[in-house]
């Protein structure tokens, strides 16, 4: 016998189709396995797509890209959220309370955006690795290793991050798969640029990356002594975000989105 399962796309953190980032959502009423999800997720081949099954109290919620489960994600949690509210599910003004695998994470809307809280990612500076140009495209200025393998690159300007092309099988070769590069902003409207590159986990470029501003946010708070900043990130599709620095741990993220389509997908 066949269920049905709510399955969205939403484009994160703009208010245009088909900008920002794309994100599935799976809403089921019934309990799936691992392994279905992951079938969805590769069957969307999306960044990343999130599974919830709504109820009372925390919801449970968890990524999956076309290829592995990640323990975070700031553009499908915002999809998440985004749809949590549009259809009603979640009234207006209640904040809702997530548990991934990457932390407990708070959402909420507010003057026509979607705010999340997050942890904040430590960061710890490295030497610069020596296949890093080669791989990546540019000598950064300095790197930083943060948590889930990240590694924070800092470019001498943003036309340089513009211009990237990177290699990425030799970026998963030379073990630098999950890299976000970043320069002083020259766009008035930002602060800084950003963009994020993840081929170690099937994502050769991501278009809007909430979870790296985790790590960008303590970072450009620390150069800038700024805790609310705009980022910029661009990509081809392109994105922007307004993140805070709460305390020493907390980032708070917002940022806008759009349902494109919603289906009703059966399965076994």
């Amino acid at each position: 016998m066949k269920s049905s399962l709510r399955l969205f796309q939403v484009d994160a953190f703009t208010s245009e189709p088909f900008r920002g980032n794309p994100a599935g959502v799976c809403i089921s009423e019934e309990p799936i396995g691992e392994s279905m999800m992951q079938q969805i997720a590769n069957e969307m081949n999306l960044s990343e797509t999130a599974f919830i099954q709504p109820g009372s109290g925390i919801i449970p919620i968890r990524y999956f890209t076309p290829v592995t489960e990640v323990p975070l994600c700031g553009h499908a949690t915002l999809s998440t959220a985004h749809i949590l509210y549009e259809s009603g599910m979640i009234p207006a003004g209640q904040t809702i309370t997530f548990s991934a695998k990457g932390g407990m994470l708070r959402a909420g809307r507010e003057g026509g955006k979607i705010w999340m809280d997050f942890p904040s990612y430590p960061l710890e500076q490295m030497d610069i690795p020596k296949e890093f140009a080669g791989a990546v495209g540019l000598l950064p200025l300095e790197t930083w290793r943060s948590s889930h393998d990240w590694i924070l690159a800092l470019a001498t300007d943003a036309q340089s991050v513009r211009k990237l092309n990177p290699d990425f099988a030799a970026m998963v070769r030379y073990g630098l798969g999950h890299v976000m590069v970043t320069a002083p902003s020259d766009d008035p409207e930002a602060d800084f640029v950003v963009r994020c590159f993840a081929p170690s986990v099937g994502i050769p470029e991501d278009p809007v990356t909430g979870s790296a501003h985790c790590a960008l946010t303590p970072y450009w708070t620390g150069r800038t002594g700024k805790t609310e900043l705009r980022s910029f990130q661009v990509s081809r599709r392109q994105g922007r975000l307004s993140v805070r620095m709460k305390g020493h741990d907390r980032v708070e993220i917002h940022g806008k989105a759009v349902t494109v389509f919603k289906i009703e997908m059966m399965v076994p």
